[in-house]
């Protein structure tokens, strides 16, 4: 099951009002009597539409936004029936004739023309388009129309409400709490119809989201339907509607379905204790984010501090056990989930590009609550590295999961059955340039470095920044500073951590070379030492036009050992310089292969940037010994150059090896295979799969259970027959063979063991089985070998009758 989400509008009035928008928008609030807020985040981001980049790396990613990725996913919506679902909801409710069908795969389908409306908003408010705005009010109006009349939407069942989507129930909500995410719809609905009423004045959306919202503020709460969403989103979305409305009702609900989850209930759902109560990280990793970012909303919006407080510790379990060097979350595949403390496998790795975003959410409310530079250490982090790595550099293809080792079975796809990630991106790198900035009374915080020209509101006056920098390349930033009158404030200058020698604010990575020089500060040419607070250099002054402060971060090659109790990562290192990890890639390297290199940590890495590779990026290169295995069960080496490439712009350029952790040894290198006679061979199967290869890489895994090794599955299938096949290079004589398993099944996935399984060889066009000498068993946790009557053949068959509940897969498949 796949789904998730982004937080949106929570800051829109204070963080994403664009100041030719703000005295609009100031009148559109007025027509709701808004009162004051009681309660609100300490620190306020500075708006998106007031940092106005002019980089080369954040802006050009911007604009193909506008002129790529949006207009694409319009077109997605409309090839995929996503829109199909709510004119055929209107349909039904216009003539009262229900026999259409949902025409997607999933409930949540909806959400993805939210998202987009979301991302247009946000695309209108700094370039207009009316083409862009027509496609956006035609998808409103569908909307608008599928409505059913006490403000119920959500098209799963309105096409067909006596044969809903199996995952909804045949009454509302009965499987809220499960599978139905009515409520997660809601609140993708209400992000937009927020973000849309800013940025157009526009009130047909926001109606729609009014309407839903009251229905649900008479339906749920306590002495009511007491039930909470099995997907958190819906408390954002209120939050959001509460912010542009100050209806006090839509806050109330979202702190009422914080205060209804559990105990007793789901761990992948964070139902298993009262979320006040809960201190580590748990469960699907989108829904956890979103739900501890909605906790940290309604504790600023209601000074209830014991959300935040839960907070705190779960956010601490999460970078001291939980957290990839990319800073992505989400360690496996089995309920897109965290895994237990230090499970972060590379090659099978999830780190899905959402759970990315809400790991950005996250952070950034903990540093508008706290004014803490730790969190935007992390935040940096999986903003540079996981989250962009799940968007292609030309803005038209992406990642669903991020891992971070390949054997050639990922490749970027245009679009996902479950396309949550594609419309997540599409609202939040618009944005982007919001994390740039942020106030707090007359202090002014520098999160983020990147060229820009910034506006930024204090008390009593407009501060007008204009930074020059080729950050992330280079580590020289420039701010030049224009106060519109004298005057004294607070400058308070983030110093990255990785600059401090740490390269996160725990002990789960370290850095194994120090940098060689210390970061510097220059105020009017003048080299300054400023009080470090809280992870920021404090300037207090009063400030005049013409000022200026020259920040200078070393860029060294960094080196990275990660915590041995990391087995993943256990004599491995990685590469990072300045807020970028790097990776081994295919194209750059000897003979294709990178998985096979050994590097040492100690040598002299050199750095160039090369303009023409991968829309420019400086390359990290050095010396390795390129290992491979012999027949014999020995391994050589040879020295070999390499390259390595930021993580974020892996596999622009085709599927293909990938790895972020290096060997640092002969003992954790995975050698080129040696040439055997099934590695020689052409792989097959009744599922193609480019995980195929699992089959024959000679990577055997501790357990058949273990992430950290490739394997091969055919699920969801189960109760049926499978085969995979070899056909040889050349027909070889043959007289056994052995399969390793994989069985998660006792960890709640879907694959076990297989009922039994058969060999047949190719004879004269026909499949004949193999005559046995041994049984075929299906043991777990070892080689299941059997041995048969020796066969000249040029093809061999494993069938595999699948078990009546589950699935299978295969870790390796030997043949001799």
């Amino acid at each position: 099951m796949k789904h998730a989400f982004v937080c949106g509008i929570v800051f829109l009035l204070t963080s994403f009002c664009p100041e030719h928008h703000l005295h609009q928008a100031k009148n559109i609030i007025s027509s709701f009597h808004q009162p004051p807020l009681r309660h609100d985040y300490p620190i306020h981001p500075v708006p998106f539409a007031d940092v106005r980049l002019t980089d080369h790396f954040w802006k050009p990613r911007i604009d193909r936004m506008y002129t790529v990725t949006l207009p694409h996913e319009l077109d997605e919506l409309r090839i995929t029936g996503r829109d199909r679902n709510f004119q055929l909801a209107a349909l039904a409710l216009e003539t009262h004739v229900d026999t259409a069908h949902f025409c997607t795969e999933y409930p949540f389908d909806d959400t993805d023309l939210y998202k987009v409306i979301e991302g247009i908003s946000y695309a209108l408010m700094l370039h207009p388009d009316p083409l862009l705005k027509k496609r956006m009010d035609s998808l409103i109006d569908l909307i608008a129309a599928a409505q059913e009349p006490d403000g119920y939407l959500y098209t799963a069942r309105t096409i067909n409400p006596l044969h809903p989507h199996p995952w909804s129930g045949l009454q509302r909500w009965e499987k809220e709490e499960d599978l139905s995410h009515e409520l997660y719809n809601s609140g993708h609905l209400f992000q937009a119809a927020a973000a849309n009423y800013i940025a157009t004045g526009d009130k047909k959306l926001l109606d729609v989201a009014v309407k839903n919202a009251n229905l649900l503020c008479n339906t749920f709460g306590w002495g009511k339907l007491e039930k909470y969403p099995g997907h958190p989103e819906v408390e954002l979305g209120l939050v959001s509607l509460y912010r542009v409305t100050g209806d006090v009702r839509y806050l109330q609900l979202a702190k009422f379905f914080l205060d209804v989850r559990g105990p007793g209930g789901s761990t992948y759902e964070q139902a298993q204790q009262k979320v006040v109560d809960q201190r580590k990280a748990v469960g699907h990793a989108v829904r956890a984010g979103y739900l501890y970012s909605a906790m940290a909303d309604v504790s600023a919006f209601t000074g209830d501090t014991a959300y935040v407080h839960a907070d705190r510790y779960i956010w601490n379990d999460i970078v001291s056990t939980q957290l990839y060097v990319t800073g992505g979350v989400g360690a496996t595949s089995n309920g897109e989930a965290f895994g237990q403390p230090y499970e972060l496998p590379n090659l099978t790795a999830y780190n899905e590009t959402c759970a990315s975003i809400a790991n950005v959410y996250f952070n950034e409310r903990m540093f508008l609550t706290t004014g803490n530079a730790a969190y935007y250490d992390v935040l940096e982090r999986t903003l540079y590295n996981a989250l962009l790595s799940g968007l292609s550099l030309h803005g038209d293809e992406f990642f669903y999961p991020n891992p971070l080792a390949s054997m050639g079975q990922y490749a970027r796809s245009p679009w996902f059955g479950c396309s949550c990630c594609p419309t997540n991106l599409a609202r939040f790198i618009p944005v982007v340039s919001g994390y740039f900035y942020a106030t707090s009374g007359n202090q002014i915080y520098v999160n983020l470095y990147g060229a820009n020209q910034a506006a930024i509101h204090l008390p009593k006056q407009i501060v007008h920044l204009n930074e020059q920098t080729d950050y992330p390349w280079s580590g020289t930033i420039r701010i030049d500073i224009q106060p519109e009158q004298t005057g004294a404030f607070t400058l308070k200058l983030r110093i990255p951590g990785w600059a401090r020698n740490k390269p996160i604010p725990s002990d789960l990575y370290r850095f194994v070379n120090t940098s060689s020089a210390p970061y510097t500060i220059q105020l009017n040419g003048q080299t300054i030492h400023p009080d470090l607070e809280n992870g920021y250099a404090v300037i207090t002054r009063t400030w005049k036009k013409g000022d200026q402060i020259v920040l200078h971060f070393p860029m060294d090659v960094r080196v990275i050992e990660a915590n041995l109790q990391v087995k993943a990562d256990v004599g491995r290192i990685a590469l990072q310089r300045g807020p970028l990890v790097y990776c081994l890639e295919w194209p750059d390297n000897a003979d294709h292969h990178v998985l096979n290199l050994i590097v040492d940590p100690h040598q002299h890495f050199t750095t160039l940037f090369k303009p023409d590779l991968l829309d420019g990026v400086q390359v990290i290169q050095g010396q390795a010994l390129s290992a491979r295995r012999t027949l014999e069960g020995k391994i050589q080496t040879m020295p070999v150059h390499f390259t390595a490439i930021p993580y974020y712009a892996w596999a622009n350029r085709g599927p293909g090896e990938m790895t972020v952790w290096m060997a640092a040894s002969e003992k954790s290198v995975q050698p080129l295979p040696a040439p055997t006679l099934a590695y020689a061979s052409t792989i097959r199967a009744s599922r193609p799969s480019r995980s195929l290869i699992a089959l024959h890489d000679q990577q055997l895994p501790d357990s058949s259970n273990d992430h950290s090794v490739m394997y091969f599955h055919w699920w969801p299938e189960k109760d049926t027959t499978v085969w995979v096949e070899y056909d040889f290079k050349q027909p070889a004589t043959i007289s056994s063979s052995g399969v390793y398993w994989y069985d998660d099944h006792f960890t709640g996935g879907g694959c076990s063991v297989p009922d039994s399984w058969q060999l047949l060889y190719q004879k004269d066009g026909q499949w004949i089985p193999v005559e046995n000498i041994t049984s075929y068993t299906t043991d777990k946790d070892r080689m299941n070998v059997v041995k048969f009557k020796p066969v000249y053949t040029s093809a061999l068959r494993m069938m595999i009758r699948l078990n009546k509940n589950y699935s299978t897969g295969i870790y390796e498949w030997e043949v001799k």
